[in-house]
């Protein structure tokens, strides 16, 4: 059996009921059929191939092998043999270029479909030097790197100029205790890139009151409520742009807890107006596809960020705190003498030593955080801060930037039923995925600082990123 027959019977076998084409006369429909064995039969593309390439020259060659044989027939015949071998080569070269054309598209077709699996991705923008190793803790790394950089091109807040000397907020001298992310932000919103003086440029107004500064005044909850109402209610009066959208694109800021109850004698500044809060539960309110949480940042920290310190950290859980909440009282009664759990129901007294309290969140695994009076705690800040992986231990709470990081990549969330499990739930976490957790925590430690001036990817700019995701669903 010659190499013509044997190719034949192989593309007979591979598809059945079908004609045998023939490369010279129809090398379209030949290129085609090879098409169709690119992945059923890659031998007998391979035999195909061969075939479409050595068959016009071995009926090109015959003739000049009988020129050759009989040299004195040359001429009689000369003209005609001349005339079929021009032609014979001319297949040659026409079949030749079409099949370097088509494995040369196979080949390239071929690795682009395959380099996404086999190159690593690199994001650019974030302008950190481990890109790679942080685009795993976002819930979208590619958009949160166009989104962001759109924000910092586009974004635009105004501020209303006028306000009740009440409600007023002036930024403080220091900005320290665990309230102090309400003073950071406004005094960042009022020298940042995104404040405009120009409303008609604005994608949202900011309505600068702060039930902090009532409070520390020692005004009521009851005058609280009526010093905001007059207030708003007299910024809808004097200006349009309230009524455009019936406040959805306004927002206000409240750290204190007492915010929540100030803003009560106004239902609709509740539902309509973005609420930026610290104590963003779900039983009090707060609409997550709407409001902001806003993290609680106990500053200045007494001590330096935890960083690639994993091997100090023998302790399995640590938590001290006062036990005024249902769930901390149950974790004090629970936990409290076991001996690989270092919980503590007071505060550690500063008479034990200098900074002990911060101390131990640099030897300890995981730091449990406990919903108190409120479902938020600093406590979340300071593990984070720290490099102790935080375990969040309360129920319908909004976690801060949750629609952008996904907290389960550098924390430990535990139902607060499950309590009594706490011990078992933390020594099934094996070493690697710790070690994980810590590396992807040390990722996101700068989005809970704030700075001042503000620096790229810190707090402030992460709330204002929450609120520009936010102006896309605003219509006016």
């Amino acid at each position: 059996m010659n190499f013509t027959q044997m190719y034949k019977k192989t593309i007979i076998n591979a598809i059945p009921n079908r004609p045998y084409p023939n490369p010279n006369r129809n090398p379209i429909r030949f290129l085609r059929l090879l098409r169709r064995l690119r992945y059923r039969r890659p031998h007998i593309l391979a035999a195909g191939l061969l075939h479409s390439l050595t068959l016009p020259l071995r009926f090109s060659v015959s003739p000049v092998m009988s020129v050759i044989k009989h040299p004195f027939q040359l001429a009689s015949s000369s003209s005609s043999r001349l005339c079929s071998l021009r032609a014979s080569l001319l297949t040659l070269a026409v079949l030749t270029l079409l099949s370097l054309t088509y494995l040369s598209f196979t080949s390239l077709h071929s690795s682009a479909s395959s380099s996404p699996s086999q190159l690593p991705v690199k994001l650019g923008g974030l302008e950190d030097a481990a890109d790679d190793e942080i685009s795993d803790v976002y819930h979208s790394p590619e958009v949160f790197r166009l989104n962001y950089a759109e924000m910092e091109r586009k974004f635009k807040v105004y501020i209303y100029p006028d306000g009740d000397p009440n409600t007023f907020y002036q930024t403080p001298r220091k900005l320290t205790g665990k309230y102090a992310s309400e003073g950071y932000f406004f005094q960042n919103i009022r020298e940042s890139r995104f404040r405009t003086e120009d409303p008609d440029q604005a994608h949202f107004f900011f309505i600068p009151i702060s039930c902090h500064k009532m409070r520390g005044k020692g005004t009521s909850y009851e005058n609280m409520t009526i010093i905001v109402q007059n207030y708003v209610e007299s910024l809808i009066s004097k200006y349009p742009y309230w009524n455009r959208t019936l406040g959805a694109d306004h927002f206000f800021v409240t750290c204190h807890d007492v915010g929540v109850r100030a803003s009560e004698g106004l239902p609709f500044l509740i539902k309509n107006a973005i609420r930026v809060v610290c104590s963003p539960s779900y039983d009090v309110g707060f609409i997550p596809h709407k409001d902001v949480a806003l993290p609680q940042v106990l500053q200045p920290f007494a001590l330096p960020a935890g960083g690639n310190d994993t091997e100090n950290r023998t302790t399995l859980g640590f938590w001290a705190g006062h036990r005024n909440s249902k769930i901390r009282v149950i974790l004090a009664r629970v936990w409290e003498n076991d001996t690989e759990l270092d919980i503590s129901n007071n505060r550690i007294n500063r008479a034990t030593g200098h900074l002990v309290y911060q101390k131990r969140f640099y030897r300890t695994k995981f730091c449990i955080c406990p919903g108190g009076s409120q479902v938020n705690s600093a406590r979340i800040a300071d593990s984070i801060h720290y490099g102790c992986v935080p375990v969040i231990l309360s129920d319908y709470y909004d976690l801060p930037f949750n629609d952008i990081i996904d907290w389960k990549k550098f924390s430990v969330i535990v139902k607060e039923r499950d309590v009594y499990q706490l011990k078992q739930i933390l020594k099934d976490i094996s070493d690697m995925e710790f070690i994980k957790l810590h590396k992807n925590l040390v990722q996101v430690q700068k989005h809970f600082q704030w700075n001042s001036p503000p620096i790229k990817h810190d707090a402030f700019h992460m709330v204002m990123y929450d609120l520009w995701l936010r102006h896309h669903v605003i219509k006016y």
